[in-house]
């Protein structure tokens, strides 16, 4: 057993490590950028996530953009469609006070997430951190690596890849606060459409306020309770990961 003065040693350690502690302030943005994704109209042809890999020359394995198929219900009131995510680059993002060597950053023009691999130590913190499986561990390199929205085509005045590789038109990036509003002109969601931050299936939105929506299944939308606490998902399963 541990002595009573062996105790108080411990306890005045963590008091000193509090002291220390630095408190994490994200980056506020000029403007933020983020997805839409329509999951009605998507037929899961997974263009986007081929297109990813080849514009960042992964190996087998990493997926930086991901086709999940969702499905759910009791019948009669069964529902299935698809969910396209990558990172999210979220306005408090997980992954960023979780690196110890400050690989990653978030840029203050646009909001964009984005990993400095001469930096990375491979730790994988990042990874254990994001509740979207954004981060991922390219073995053969030995760092982990994340979309980063494309960002040479985003300062060249063109879409990601994976948008521009869409066939139905269903993912698009924008300005998240226009995208959120419905107020962006985009071809993945009509006039009279209106986005959602969450669909079910997917982790809850508080905890890092990804920069992403949706155009929901109505069988796929996650409802606020009154105490502004997401439903849980009941009969859901997902595959295609």
């Amino acid at each position: 057993m541990k002595s009573k003065q062996d105790k108080q040693k411990i306890a005045a350690a963590v008091e000193e490590q509090k002291k220390r502690k630095v408190h994490y302030e994200p980056v506020v943005p000029k403007m933020q950028m983020g997805f839409i994704h329509n999951n009605m109209d998507c037929i899961g042809c997974r263009a986007c996530e081929i297109a990813c890999k080849d514009k960042n020359g992964l190996p087998p394995g990493p997926r930086f953009r991901r086709v999940q198929y969702i499905e759910g219900g009791v019948f009669p009131s069964v529902f299935a469609y698809k969910v396209n995510m990558s990172c999210n680059h979220c306005a408090e993002p997980a992954c960023l006070p979780a690196c110890p060597t400050g690989a990653i950053w978030k840029r203050e023009k646009d909001g964009i997430v984005d990993i400095d691999s001469s930096l990375c130590v491979g730790c994988r913190r990042c990874e254990a951190t994001c509740p979207f499986g954004a981060p991922q561990y390219d073995v053969e390199a030995g760092v982990v690596k994340k979309c980063n929205m494309c960002v040479d085509e985003i300062d060249a005045g063109r879409k990601p890849y994976c948008v521009s590789t869409c066939m139905m038109r269903v993912l698009d990036v924008g300005p998240i606060d226009r995208l959120r509003e419905g107020t962006y002109p985009t071809k993945a969601m009509l006039p009279d459409e209106k986005p959602v931050r969450q669909v079910k299936g997917m982790a809850n939105p508080e905890l890092t306020n990804p920069s992403i929506v949706f155009i929901a299944h109505p069988l796929g939308k996650v409802e606020a309770d009154s105490a502004g606490e997401s439903s849980p998902d009941d009969n859901i399963q997902e595959t295609g990961r």
